[in-house]
C-alpha cells in the first residue's frame, strides 16, 4: 500500500498505476514463495489450508479486528459523490471541485484496507471480486453508484454465503466452488460483450 501511494502522484495514466499494483503483486508472491521453500511442514500445511479460503475458522477476537479494520476502510471513502465525478471523467471532476489527488489517496487506502483485512481473515477467495461487480451492472443501472455499491455488498454476502453452505455440506475448499462458478461466468460475460 505504501509503494502504490507513494508511487500514485508520479502516475497520470491509472493503467500505469494498475500495472504497478501487478508488479508490486509479482514480488509479494516470489517472498511468499521463498518463504514456503524454507517453511516448516506445519507451518506451509497452515499455508495451504488458508489458499483454500474458509470462514468458519474465525475466532470471535479476530472478526473484532476484521470488523474495525473493514470500518476504517469504508470511513476512508468519506462520500460517493467524488467517485460519481470522476466517472464522468478528470476535467468534469475537478469541474466539481473534486481534489482528485485526495480522492486517489483514499481509494488506495480503502480498497487495500477492505480487501487485504478480509484476504487475511478468510483467504484468497478467487472470482468473487470480479464477478459480482460485473453481474451488478449487467442488473441494475451501472452510473448509479450508491445503488451499486449497496448492491453489490448484499449480492456478494449472498453469494458467500451460498457458497459457505456448499462447502459445508460437501467438504470442498471454498476456493474451490467460488472456481467452479466464476470461470463460466466470466467466460459467459467475455462471449456476450465479444458479441456486441
Amino acid at each position: 500500500m505504501l509503494l502504490l501511494l507513494s508511487m500514485s502522484n508520479k502516475f497520470q495514466d491509472k493503467s500505469y498505476l494498475i500495472i504497478f499494483g501487478f508488479l508490486v503483486s509479482a514480488f509479494a508472491g516470489a517472498i511468499v514463495s521463498l518463504l514456503q521453500f524454507y517453511a516448516e511442514n506445519q507451518s506451509l500445511k497452515n499455508y495451504i489450508l488458508w489458499s483454500f479460503g474458509a470462514n468458519n475458522m474465525v475466532t470471535r477476537n479476530q472478526i473484532y479486528v476484521l470488523f474495525t479494520l473493514v470500518l476504517i476502510g469504508f470511513i476512508c471513502f468519506k462520500t460517493i459523490k467524488p467517485l460519481i465525478g470522476n466517472s464522468l471523467g478528470t476535467s468534469y471532476a475537478q469541474s466539481l471541485g473534486v481534489n482528485l489527488r485526495q480522492l486517489k489517496f483514499l481509494i488506495i487506502i480503502a480498497s487495500t484496507l477492505l480487501s487485504a483485512s478480509i484476504t487475511a481473515f478468510l483467504g484468497p477467495i478467487l472470482f468473487i471480486g470480479i464477478v459480482v461487480p460485473h453481474f451488478c451492472r449487467m442488473i441494475y443501472n451501472p452510473s448509479k453508484l450508491w445503488q451499486q455499491w449497496i448492491l453489490n455488498m448484499f449480492l456478494g454476502m449472498l453469494i458467500m454465503l451460498f457458497f459457505s453452505v456448499i462447502a459445508e455440506k460437501t467438504q470442498i475448499p471454498l476456493n474451490v466452488i467460488s472456481s467452479v462458478f466464476g470461470i463460466p461466468v466470466i467466460l459467459m460475460m467475455l462471449l456476450k460483450q465479444n458479441k456486441v
